[in-house]
């Protein structure tokens, strides 16, 4: 049988679909980027399949893989479009998605609002059982009573059930029971069993992240089976992967029974491209920044690793307020994600001031210049005024931006409210978000030890090229890095993504009393949970498993994360594991205490392939070391030094070649996105075709 040559990789954003293709064969990639179609986001997807097609007539038929990414969960989440679910939980737990963890986030507003729950109070049922801590029964489940509750929700109308009883991850006896129940009373009925999505302590967060599932998982089944199906008619018979939060990737079937895993599923894959590249360059402190259309996703990549958080917020009431969203307990990428992209819309504040996002024009109407009716100006619109964009090779020429709208948006809705001129309005636009990205940005670089005096800015997305160098200033970082075809970095980066799946169960029990052989057993049952993830045709190879631990001091709240060898653990010593807490305790807090007992509270498994990479194809020097073979001319944009428009150089990107070099003020073009360089900058081009930026002291 012959070897498919293909792998594609779509990302869907709020504004656009970005598209690669990667031939393996020879390392060729093509690549494409549509409007993305809120109503129905597969329509986005077969049209830039088409437009590939008419580059590659063919070649789906010869697709091996077709990686996907898409914000279709965290949009329904945000915009409250989920099933109507049900949720079955034990007596006296019914409002426990209100209560949460009593933590007020803002203490001192008395007005302060909360995020409604996913599941209003009359479709939270209780059922009258009780699971010891220990996994003992208290109070058996009276079956007729759940049968009861059941019908009860059937009869109102619910579309899913979530089912999340008290200890279930000690002893899921009950949660079996009513989930048998559910499937002889209503079959057709999407159920969420806490047991299956998240076997963790923890009663608040796991109770929310199962109801979310539950919530989002209709709406994922029909989005996910659509989409098989068009893929299918359009000739496709690959496999089809979907992007994890953890930055994996997994199978449609895992994606579709467990769909809060994806909820971060587009924003992950830019930060997984970024530290493969970072990898690659020998690169330890990176700071990944993808700008798109909607929002902009940054992460600090230490050791060349991007840290795992296993709890985050979705849903905010206040966008910058943590603690004021529905808290999901899966593992995710820790990025940090704010409300500013090419389509954030600048306006004029209550206060009398300029503002710009978090909302967004989106793909539909979006920002002014694009005439497709939108009338709120945007980041967009004050680029293109500033000279950085050209207004006839947007998308490679594909699409035209109406500058002279852009200019009357502007002018109407900002300087002339704020009485300044129409320079100072589109500068201010421009340099105040790139202002709130900065303070985003020390904010998270802090937060995790790093100096962004020291990193290297790896710039993604449509928008990301173009801001990076004014974010870079703002931080103080001197060197920025832009890979080939960064306009669709994130659906690059599903290449770089390894196939895994990440497992867990909750146990509590102290270092001293701990059965070695039988926390092995435990080990054992979540790898073969992990490895039944990997139907046979993902699982070519053999499935590599990683172990860790999550331990604290006996009394503590929070828990550390401690990687182990894999070995038997029956294998370790007693003092082995309280060396690794003690060292990864004191690393984190500065001291640890000897004298105090530790314990155990859950055991991980990450299952995962052995990785298919991206093997960087290095570029042909065609120009014999001409760089004005590459200049495209000169066009009047404004200087972030002299506060005024002065001539850039404008490059194309795609008559670089390996060696070349040259000095801002620079403006360098390829077809999804635009660099943008100042006076102070030296600019190189490496073999791969990778443009580094040098900002020079002064």
């Amino acid at each position: 049988m012959e070897k498919k040559r293909f792998r594609l990789g779509c990302d869907i954003g709020g504004t656009f679909t970005d598209f690669v293709l990667l031939d393996d064969l020879t390392g060729e990639i093509h690549t494409a980027k549509c409007l993305t179609t809120p109503k129905d986001p597969s329509d986005a997807v077969e049209e830039g399949i088409k437009i590939l097609s008419k580059k590659l007539p063919g070649f789906v038929s010869e697709l091996d893989e077709f990686i996907h990414g898409t914000t279709l969960v965290i949009n329904s989440i945000i915009e409250r479009k989920g099933a109507k679910t049900g949720l079955i939980t034990t007596k006296g737990f019914r409002d426990v998605l209100e209560i949460g963890r009593e933590i007020r986030y803002a203490p001192y507003d008395i007005f302060a609002e909360y995020p409604k729950p996913l599941v209003p109070r009359r479709l939270r049922m209780e059922v009258d059982e009780r699971i010891r801590s220990d996994g003992t029964i208290l109070k058996p489940l009276n079956v007729d009573e759940a049968r009861q509750v059941v019908r009860k929700l059937v009869s109102m109308g619910v579309e899913s059930i979530a089912v999340c009883l008290i200890n279930s991850f000690e002893n899921p006896i009950h949660e079996k029971m009513i989930e048998e129940i559910i499937h002889e009373e209503a079959p057709w009925l999407s159920t969420s069993i806490s047991y299956k999505v998240l076997p963790q302590i923890k009663e608040y967060e796991r109770t929310s992240t199962v109801v979310t599932n539950a919530y989002v998982k209709p709406l994922t089944e029909r989005y996910l089976s659509k989409l098989k199906d068009r893929l299918s008619a359009l000739g496709f018979k690959g496999k089809l992967f979907i992007m994890l939060s953890s930055g994996g990737i997994t199978s449609v079937e895992i994606a579709k029974e467990f769909p809060v895993r994806i909820i971060e599923s587009g924003p992950t894959a830019a930060v997984i491209a970024a530290q493969y590249y970072g990898k690659h360059f020998n690169i330890s402190e990176m700071f990944c920044f993808d700008m798109g259309g909607t929002t902009a996703k940054s992460c600090l990549i230490q050791k060349g690793e991007a840290g795992i958080v296993q709890t985050f917020e979705v849903g905010r009431v206040q966008r910058f307020m943590r603690g004021s969203g529905l808290t999901i307990q899966v593992p995710v990428v820790d990025l940090m994600e704010i409300g500013a992209g090419g389509g954030s819309i600048a306006k004029i504040s209550k206060m009398g001031t300029l503002q710009v996002g978090p909302e967004s024009a989106g793909a539909d109407p979006g920002p002014i210049c694009y005439d497709r009716g939108g009338e709120d100006p945007c980041v967009t619109d004050a680029d293109l005024l500033l000279g950085y964009l050209d207004e006839n090779y947007f998308l490679g020429g594909e699409m035209k931006l109406n500058k002279d709208k852009a200019k009357h948006g502007i002018k109407k809705k900002i300087a002339e409210p704020l009485n300044v001129s129409l320079e100072q309005a589109i500068w201010g636009i421009h340099d105040l978000i790139n202002e709130t990205m900065a303070a985003a940005a020390k904010t998270h670089i802090a937060e995790k030890g790093g100096n962004p005096k020291i990193v290297t800015i790896a710039a993604f997305g449509g928008a990301g090229p173009v801001h990076a160098y004014g974010l870079a200033k703002k931080l103080g970082a001197k060197r920025i890095m832009v890979p080939p075809n960064a306009g669709v970095g994130s659906a690059m980066g599903f290449f770089t993504a390894p196939r895994a799946f990440d497992v867990l169960v909750s146990h509590k029990v102290s270092l001293s009393k701990a059965d070695f052989n039988s926390i092995e057993e435990i080990f054992k049952k979540l790898e073969k949970d992990a490895e039944a993830t990997f139907l046979s045709e993902y699982s070519q190879g053999g499935i590599i498993f990683s172990r860790s631990l999550d331990m604290r001091f006996v009394g503590q709240g929070s828990e550390i994360s401690i990687p182990i060898p894999n070995k038997p653990f029956f294998e370790f010593k007693k003092e082995e594991i309280r060396k690794m807490f003690d060292e990864h305790y004191e690393k984190l807090y500065g001291r640890t205490y000897p004298e105090s007992e530790i314990e155990f509270i859950n055991f991980k498994v990450r299952a995962h392939l052995p990785e298919k990479l991206l093997k960087l194809s290095k570029i042909e020097n065609q120009r014999g070391g001409d760089i004005s073979l590459a200049i495209k001319g000169k066009r009047l944009a404004f200087s972030q030094r002299v506060k005024d428009f002065i001539p850039f150089t404008v490059y194309d990107r795609y008559k670089l070649f390996p060696g070349a070099k040259f000095r801002g003020p620079a403006i360098i073009e390829e077809r999804e996105s635009t660099i943008v360089a100042g006076e102070d900058t030296e600019i190189t081009v490496d073999e791969y075709g990778f443009v580094w930026i040098e900002i020079r002291e002064g």
